[in-house]
């Protein structure tokens, strides 16, 4: 189930005022390009942004996300008709065959159960073609990323048009494991509406993605580092192999 700051409304529609940096999305944006691919498959496509960008560069794109409001931001966007929107999850895609299956920022690491992350590994694997790969990024647990969601690291405060001002803050609230949960506080300034969205990720080891790839049929083509956050992310270019005989 997609946390509360994906569907709830007032908070899906915030999502890309607050977070307006998505330097992030253009290492993907050159993958695509790198890999010849001509169609995509946006695994937690949220409100759009990349689905949108790729739809921008004449590729035939699928977003699929399981937050209904963020869908709705997304198919509000200019040009949302060039990419097909599904409500929903890896784990039950309708029959597919791209090139290229990505999750960006925190998709994967959303995912912390076993069972839905082999679930979405193996419907990715199922709707990328004999040769295609899957791109994504996990934070390194090493770097303990989670000692920064603290308020003092993340308070803002913006002017939002037709909102007015929006009040944010992180809290970290337990570290189990690999299992980090953080509380998100909106203050919205018009009405002193206050919403709040607990979050879980998973920080897995970089041994363990592979191993887990590798469970599911994937070849690990190789293990890069995020542009955007040097030396505290792995980035997974994995690939389906061809058919015997291709």
């Amino acid at each position: 189930m997609a946390d509360e700051s994906f569907r709830h409304p007032r908070l899906a529609a915030l999502y890309d005022v607050l977070d307006t940096d998505r330097g992030d999305l253009v290492p993907y944006l050159l993958m695509a390009g790198e890999f010849g691919a001509r169609s995509v498959l946006d695994i937690g496509c949220g409100t759009g942004v990349f689905a949108l960008l790729l739809a921008d560069r004449g590729l035939e794109v699928v977003g699929v996300d399981p937050a209904g409001a963020s869908l709705d931001v997304a198919r509000g966007r200019e040009g949302a008709d060039r990419v097909r929107w599904i409500e929903g999850d890896a784990t039950s895609l309708p029959a597919l065959r791209v090139d290229l299956a990505t999750m960006t920022a925190n998709v994967a690491q959303a995912i912390t159960g076993r069972s839905a992350w082999q679930g979405t590994l193996r419907g990715a694997y199922e709707a990328l073609r004999p040769g295609g790969h899957l791109v994504f990024e996990t934070r390194d647990p090493a770097r303990r990323a989670w000692e920064e969601w603290t308020r003092e690291h993340t308070h803002q405060v913006v002017e939002v048009p037709g909102t007015g001002t929006v009040e944010s803050w992180c809290r970290l609230l337990d570290v189990s494991g690999p299992l980090v949960t953080f509380r998100w506080t909106y203050v919205f300034g018009a009405d002193g509406a206050v919403l709040t969205s607990d979050s879980t990720l998973r920080f897995r080891e970089r041994d363990e993605v592979a191993a887990d790839l590798a469970e599911q049929g994937y070849v690990v083509q190789e293990v890069r580092g995020a542009l955007d956050r040097a030396g505290r992310e792995f980035v997974f270019v994995a690939r389906r192999p061809q058919a015997a005989g291709a």
